[in-house]
Parts: C-alpha cells; structure tokens; sequence
C-alpha cells in the first residue's frame, strides 16, 4: 500500500477501519451513508433525522447531489469505521482526491442498472493509482430494470482495462438496496440488514499502518471552521500521536515551518463531533487552534519535522472572469460589491477548494478563476450570491496549453443515454460541435447509449440544447479524457438577442408587440437599463427595442382600441441556463435576487452589432 510504504508496515490500530465511498453522481451514495448509520446504532429510536443527513448545505439538498466530501464514523462491534461520502460529478474530482489520502479502502457504489459510468472510472482510477482495497457494491438491486450479472462483468472489464493489480482483482461483491438498507452476498439470497456490508469492511480493509511511537505526522486533507474555535484542519494520522496542548510544527507547502499549539481535538461520531483528549496513529480528527492551515500541508512533531507528500490534484481545465458589476443596477440588492470584496471571498475558497484556481487580468476589477467544469464555477456563484455579492462573469472558454509548439485543448468523454427515437438528432448535434462517436450500445430495453470524444468547449451550451431535443428525457455524463490538438472553430448561439434600448420599466404592451419577435426572458413591470438582454431573437441578428413603450391613450373609442394583451409567459433563465446561454459579447449580472444578461457594451451607439449571416 502507498500509506504502508510511507509510514512503515506495522498496524497502527487494529480497531479501525478508514473507507471513502466513491461512485458515479446518483448512484446511492449519501443514502447509503444513512442506512449506515441507522443500522449502526448512532441515532435513538425517537431522534428526527433528515433523509441524506450528510447533505447538509442548503444547496446540495435542493439540487439532491453531493459537492464537499464529509466525514462520519459509525461503530460495529468493537471497530470504529470511518466512512468518507464523496460528490459524483466529475467537476468535484478535487473533493474526491485529497479524501482517497486519508482512507485504505474504497466502496465502490455501482447502480445495478446504468452500471459503471464516466466518473466510476475516474474515481476508480484514482484509487487504484493509490493501491486502495476496493470493495463493490452493486446498489439499487430491487430497480426493475436492473441487469445485475451484466453490470458485474462491466465492472470487472473496467477493473481490467485500468490495469487493476492481481490482488485487486478478487474484490468482494455485495448487492445492496441502500433505500431499503439490506444487503447480501449473492442475489440467490435475499438480504436482511446491511451486516454482510459491515463485515465485508472489516474483513476486505486493511487496518491503518503506522507506527503510534513515532514522532507525529498527520496529513491536512479538509477544512472546516467554527465561530468560536476559528479554522478547523481534518485530517489523518499517519505516525504518531498527538494530545491537546502539544506543541506542534506545521509544514507549510512553501517549505516554511510554523510552530503552534493544539488546543481542541475532535473525533467523528456519526453526524456530530465529539471532544477527545488525545489520538495516535490511523485516527482521522479535527484539530483546532492553528491558524492560517491549508489543504496539504502536514503537522508534524515540534522536533522532527518530516512533512508528507503533497496532495496532487488534476488541472483545471474551463476558466470564467468574474469582475465587479458595473451595471445601472449595481448595488440595489447585494452587501459585497467591491473588488477587494470579491478577491477576499475567492481566496477564502481557495483554502479549501484545491481544484480551483484565481489569476489576475489587465485590470484590478476582474479575475480569471480556472476550474473543473461550468458545474463548479455556477455552484461558486449560486454560493456567492446568496452570501450577498454581487458580481458579473463571462462566458465560460477552455484553458489551453502549448505542447511541442501546438496549442493542445482538453478532451472529454461524453456518455450519453437517450430513447431510441432520439438518437439521430443528438448524433447530429455532437458532430457540429466537433464530437466523435466511440461506441453505441443498444441493451433492447428501447433506450440508447452513445459514447463520444468531444472537446470541452463543444460542451459549452450543450446542456440546454440536448434537454430540449431529447424533452427532458436525455442522461448525459461527461469527464475530462485528455488533451488533444486544437480540433477547429466551433458555431456559436445561433440566435440573436433582443436588447433594450433605454432605461425605464418593461410593460406588458410593449412584450406583446415583442412577443413574435422572438422569445421574451422577463415579466412585465420589470426594470430594464440600456444594453439588457430581454430575449432572445429569433434571428441571427442582435436588435434594439423599446420594452418600455406605453399604449397612447386617447378620449376616441374604437372596437378594436381595448383588445386585450395575451402575453405567453416567459422563459425564466436559472444561472447555468443563462452562463450557458451568452456569447463572448455579452454577461450575466448575477445579485442574491436577481440574475439579468448584460451585453458587455451598454450604449447601443458604441457596441459592434451582430448582423444577420
């Protein structure tokens, strides 16, 4: 094992398990963390706990996935495992690679009908890189459209295609049913409870190495932080052991030293953290009292000051510049307006965010912030925003790199599942974004999966275009496959905008009269400003209207004079509907009430029209 051959091969601790739970997104996850901890024992009879507990921000509850890794524990018989729930999009692969460091096992969750998909083989990759024992468990086993041997024999070809060691080879299966939390090891015999689940744990993973009489070394792989205690490190002990008010030294990524003093120290129990005294080697705590700790870093003995290899973490590979908002509106609705602002927020959340990365630009106003996909980069914003900043950001564009003197774009991986009568038109699609099909799979069942190599700026605004031509029927899961040279220009938003021409209020008049002109974005009695997008045309060409323009009243009675204004109601764009929406020209204002696109250029007289072509 890589933890073995770092810190020696003797048992830190028989009594501990340390696993992270790893899948696709949806894949049953976090729900099977619940079962895990109801069936060990953590809640009472009668205590109230939400469905998903480990999803505990406002956001991941709504939107029903995962996006920070969190740690619990849980007891059985004598053994305290910690179980590590990580995010399934690929756009959190960060998350995912600083918790493999601090766990020797993996659950490989596999859904027992959509079998292993683009980001089982990331985070499967991964930990077979860092030689983890994996175990497989095949969940929502009672779907009834689940193919249980077929998914096992993917599984075991995707083993093989990552070049898995012989040892990792014989994994145990179990089959689960997270929802209902049973669990069995075979199909022929129904499954009771998630027992089976809990000794194959015990049984398959190895207990933590180290050796507690050596001097400390304990590797930082989260952040949290607490009004009272300030910035909390979580993270594993690799050697060593550590008690409250020990002086200890922490190794800095820069190579400095800072030399601090442990004042709290937190074990997992379940959903809460309890105060122990002291840990030694193959815990996973929480130590607070040290200041200015980052991801990575390693505290070590006050004397031996050994640090840990660094936590390494893919390159971003989609950037966006968020600048200050210089809209009429700016400042109506957000607290934070400001650049220091801004930059301040942006730099906290690189603290705990490895896989994000802020560059400045030409002017102070405006930061290119570099990360793993549109989906991170919204998630930041959709945070940002309802803390109260308001901001304005571009379209999202690629990174690229120069390699051997040619400009080299990253490549991604693009499974998508679709209904048979589909699957023309999204052929169709990803070949004028450049994509290339790799494999079709027809399973008979009346659905369709295509596999593509497409570039990552093909992507860009796919979404939105592939829900409407499937009708909201289309899966599609894209990873980050590698870089290739530079594949062409790609056909922008075929469609123009309608833009505003003056400030004022839009009133419904004015929408009806707009209405076949194109599709209209906003309600009427809506405060509008020159250079607001307020529709989209249904031409190629941008045009100037008048959304304010009120009915003249006049003392002459017509029959034709008071028909009434039927207005169809308007598209609403959400924040990842609007970034993947703009062209390079314009930007999305984004405040905690309001979410509005901007041409880049407000005044009409000085921005360079888009004609028709």
């Amino acid at each position: 094992m890589l933890t073995a051959q770092k810190t020696g091969s003797t048992i830190a601790n028989a009594f501990r398990r340390n696993v992270a739970i790893i899948a696709h997104v949806d894949h049953g996850k976090t729900t099977l963390v619940d079962a895990l901890l109801h069936q060990s024992g953590i809640f009472r009879a009668n205590e109230r706990v939400a469905e998903r507990a480990m999803d505990n921000t406002d956001l991941e509850r709504e939107r029903g996935i995962t996006i920070l890794a969190k740690n619990t524990a849980v007891h059985y018989q004598d053994v305290l495992i910690n179980i590590v729930d990580t995010p399934g999009h690929a756009d959190f692969g960060g998350e995912v690679e600083r918790t493999l460091a601090m766990v020797d096992g993996v659950l490989l969750l596999v859904d027992a009908s959509e079998g292993p998909l683009p980001q089982t083989r990331f985070v499967l990759r991964k930990a077979l890189e860092r030689r983890l024992t994996p175990i497989l468990v095949i969940n929502k086993i009672d779907r009834p459209d689940a193919r249980v041997q077929e998914v096992l024999n993917e599984v075991y070809d995707l083993f093989i295609d990552l070049d898995a060691a012989e040892e990792q080879l014989d994994f145990p299966v179990l089959y689960t049913s997270a929802r209902a939390g049973t669990s069995s090891t075979s199909m022929d015999v129904p499954g009771e409870d998630l027992r089976p689940l809990f000794d194959a744990i015990i049984e398959s993973v190895p207990p933590p190495k180290g050796d507690p009489e050596a001097p400390l070394q304990m590797l930082v792989a989260n952040l949290d932080s607490s009004d009272y205690l300030g910035r909390i490190a979580i993270g594993r002990i690799f050697n060593g052991k550590i008690k409250i008010g020990d002086n200890v030294a922490v190794c800095k990524l820069d190579r400095r030293v800072h030399e601090t003093k442990v004042t709290k120290l937190f074990a997992f129990e379940g959903l809460k953290r309890i105060d122990i005294t002291e840990a030694a080697a193959g815990d996973i705590v929480c130590l607070a009292g040290i200041e200015d700790v980052t991801i990575g870093e390693t505290i070590a003995d006050i004397e031996f000051r050994v640090p840990m290899p660094v936590i390494a973490v893919d390159e971003p590979t989609v950037s966006m510049i968020f600048g200050v908002s210089t809209s009429p509106m700016s400042g109506r609705d957000g607290q934070y307006v400001t650049s220091r602002q801004i930059k301040d927020r942006l730099d906290r959340e690189l603290l705990g965010n490895v896989s994000i990365r802020v560059e400045p630009t030409d002017t102070p106003e405006q930061m290119k912030v570099l990360g793993r996909g549109e989906l991170q980069l919204s998630i930041l914003i959709e945070m940002m925003r309802r803390e109260g900043f308001e901001l304005q950001v571009s379209r999202p564009d690629i990174v690229t790199k120069e390699v051997n003197g040619k400009i080299v774009e990253p490549v991604e991986e693009l499974v998508i599942d679709v209904a048979e009568e589909f699957q023309g038109v999204v052929i169709a699609q990803v070949g004028t974004r450049r994509g290339t099909m790799t494999k079709m799979v027809n399973n008979g069942s009346g659905r369709v999966r295509l596999d593509f190599r497409i570039p990552a700026r093909g992507l860009i605004g796919f979404r939105g275009q592939f829900l409407t031509e499937t009708k909201g029927t289309g899966i599609m899961n894209h990873l980050f496959a590698g870089w290739e040279p530079w594949h062409g220009a790609i056909a922008s938003r075929a469609t123009g905008a309608l833009v505003a021409d003056r400030e004022g209020v839009a009133t419904a008049f004015a929408i009806w009269n707009l209405q076949e002109r194109g599709e209209i974005f906003i309600d009427p009695a809506q405060p509008v400003y020159e250079g607001m997008i307020i529709g989209e045309n249904a031409r190629s060409a941008d045009m100037d209207v008048n959304i304010t323009k009120e009915k003249k009243q006049t003392n002459m009675r017509a029959s034709s004079a008071d028909e009434a204004v039927r207005l169809i109601p308007p598209r609403k764009l959400g924040l990842e509907q609007a970034i993947e929406w703009i062209n390079d020209d314009e930007l999305v204002e984004v405040t905690p009430h309001n979410i509005r696109i901007r041409k880049r250029v407000l005044a009409a007289n000085q921005r360079p029209k888009r004609q028709a072509e």
